[in-house]
């Protein structure tokens, strides 16, 4: 009887590691189980799964980690999640993804670390990314290259692509990420998840950074589910009293009105795309049409090339100034990658008139988009399916060949630019058994309604149900 038992409820913590953070949450709160059980439960899924595609790294010791399930509190109530490898944490390695960070250990966490600890999670570890965050494939020289748990010949895209493999393996049930260029959106898409990059301001980066030049990055939610998604991005938006431009906390809405939602499809030609894309994505939409919205086929609303232009202008002078000093100490700046090297080199380079341009030219887009007489906008969450792993980075599209390190990222510019919030939205699967997603690009400050259709989309699809471990 009793090892009958002992079976049937170790089943049960392992139906629960599917399920969502909601419900696994209940569960801990309500006494069904405990911490240090879903805990254990956790770890032996990593130990099973993460050999497989390399999502979590620094992973903790499994004694201590079971200990401080034990004692944890707060909403979150013990849950186990694992932060992206940019993010400080206390006592837990922190790599950046670079070789000169690789034994570097925070003495302090970072303040959307210490909000979750405060909230009762319990940190088992990282998850991997590209150095600096650079680049949408999860590769470095410390931890290797993430797999995408569909097909793991292939990326799970990135910089966020250990968070979004470990949520589609079903290793946590929260993860956090940051998007510049298409980081919560790309690895979403190719891991059949959500992720959401917030409006500016909603998810405030706190520090002794400058708060009206660097606009072009956030922090932001990734998860298999909406519902969970705005958990985490209730934590993640408190108000930081530190930060002027800080809007939280998120406040969700019960339900969405009937949209007009804008398809942008291949931005009339200026966005290869792989065969199948805009295909699976155009599915995606007849969804949000069944549901009663409106789907508008809009001409490109504004010169792309001029979109990328300030955009790769205002990027590399952002990693310059970020990364000037390791660029010109002799000791580090041949350990830098040689996409940290060319971006560097080119912000170093960059005239002041040069960067006024850009910056004129990402003003015009935000009144543009201001004006739009749609409520979204609607693009593919990447312009080809996941390429393979053990390339750096796809050398063409469709034909064309790429100019740069991330031009065949160059769908999610966009939103980027102007700090708008964009969802991404599973759609499907196409060759080789790999996802795809949806980018639904919102005016600024309207995260609770974008959220709000991406519950009645996920309610009316059932695509996270295609788990990659049977």
């Amino acid at each position: 009887m009793e090892k009958c038992q002992h079976s049937q409820h170790t089943k049960h913590l392992t139906d629960l590691l599917d399920q969502s953070a909601l419900v696994q949450i209940k569960a801990l709160q309500s006494g069904q189980i405990s911490a240090p059980d879903l805990m254990a439960a956790t770890l032996d899924r990593i130990e099973d799964r993460n050999p497989k595609i390399n999502a979590i790294v620094a992973l903790q010791d499994r004694g201590r980690l079971i200990e401080q399930a034990q004692i944890a509190k707060g909403p979150l109530a013990g849950l186990p999640i694992a932060i992206k490898d940019l993010a400080d944490t206390k006592g837990i390695r922190t790599t950046y993804g670079s070789p000169i960070f690789a034994d570097h250990i925070p003495k302090a966490d970072s303040t959307m670390v210490a909000a979750l600890k405060d909230a009762g999670a319990v940190i088992i570890g990282k998850t991997n990314t590209p150095e600096w965050g650079l680049g949408s494939h999860s590769y470095n020289p410390v931890y290797g290259v993430t797999r995408n748990p569909y097909n793991t010949s292939k990326s799970a895209g990135g910089s966020s692509g250990g968070a979004g493999a470990a949520l589609a393996s079903r290793m946590v049930a929260l993860a956090d990420g940051s998007d510049m260029m298409g980081s919560l959106r790309n690895p979403a898409g190719w891991n059949n998840i959500f992720g959401f990059r917030p409006s500016f301001g909603l998810v405030a980066n706190s520090g002794p950074v400058d708060v009206f030049l660097g606009q072009l990055s956030t922090n932001g939610p990734m998860a298999r589910h909406v519902e969970d998604l705005e958990l985490l991005l209730k934590l993640q938006s408190y108000k930081d009293q530190t930060n002027p431009h800080s809007v939280g906390p998120y406040i969700s809405k019960d339900k969405t009105t009937r949209q007009k939602i804008g398809w942008l499809s291949d931005w009339g030609g200026a966005y290869p795309m792989e065969n199948g894309v805009l295909e699976l994505c155009e599915a995606g939409l007849s969804v949000l049409s069944d549901l009663r919205h409106d789907i508008i086929n809009l001409k490109p609303p504004f010169s792309a090339e001029a979109l990328w232009d300030s955009w790769t202008t205002l990027r590399s002078w952002a990693v310059a100034e970020k990364s000037r000093a390791l660029f010109e100490n002799p000791t580090t700046h041949d350990l830098l990658k040689p996409a940290a090297l060319w971006e560097i080199e080119r912000g170093l380079k960059l005239s002041g008139a040069e960067i006024a341009k850009a910056s004129a030219i990402r003003s015009d887009w935000f009144r543009h988009t201001a004006t739009m007489k749609v409520d979204l906008l609607a693009l593919p969450s990447a312009q080809l399916f996941p390429f393979d792993a053990d390339l750096d980075w796809p050398k063409d599209i469709a034909g064309v060949k790429m100019d740069t390190y991330h031009r065949w990222m160059e769908v999610v510019v966009p939103a980027s630019l102007t700090g708008l919030p964009a969802l991404s939205v599973p759609v499907g699967f196409g060759p080789d058994s790999t996802p795809m997603g949806l980018q639904l690009i919102g005016h600024r400050g309207k995260d609770a309604e974008i959220l709000a259709l991406g519950r009645s989309y996920e309610a009316a699809t059932n695509w996270i149900a295609m788990t990659p471990f049977e």
